[in-house]
C-alpha cells in the first residue's frame, strides 16, 4: 500500500522543521540554518557558508560576530544537514530545495 501526503510550508524554517526528525537540530540551529539558506540564496552565493552568507545571516539573527556561526557549521556537518563539496558547503540532498521529489519508505514490524 502506498500513501502520499502533502505538507504546505511557508518559510525555510518551517521546511526545515518538516525534516528535523532526521537531523535532530535544536531550535536555534534551525534558525541559523534557515538564515544561512535564505541569505546565501538572496546574495546568489552557491556556498551556503561563505563569509558573505554568514555575515548576512548573523546580521539577520542579531549575532554580533559572524564567526560565531562557524560553531553551527560544524554542528550541521556533524548532523549531516550540510556537506562539503570541494570548497563549498551545500545542503544535504534531502534538504536541497531543488530536489524534485523525495520518497520515504517506512517499514515496521509489530512485535507485541
Amino acid at each position: 500500500m502506498e500513501k502520499s501526503i502533502t505538507i504546505n510550508v511557508s518559510s525555510t524554517y518551517k521546511f526545515l522543521q518538516v525534516w528535523n526528525g532526521i537531523f535532530n537540530l535544536t531550535s536555534m540551529e534551525l534558525k541559523v540554518l534557515a538564515a544561512l539558506i535564505d541569505c546565501s540564496a538572496s546574495i546568489g552565493d552557491a556556498n551556503l557558508c561563505s563569509p558573505n552568507a554568514k555575515k548576512a545571516a548573523a546580521k539577520m539573527l542579531d549575532i554580533k560576530d559572524y564567526n560565531t556561526l562557524n560553531n553551527y557549521v560544524k554542528k550541521f556537518k556533524d548532523k549531516k544537514a550540510i556537506r562539503k563539496d570541494g570548497r563549498n558547503y551545500l545542503l544535504s540532498k534531502l534538504l536541497d530545495l531543488g530536489t524534485k521529489s523525495v520518497k520515504i519508505n517506512i517499514n515496521w514490524t509489530d512485535e507485541r
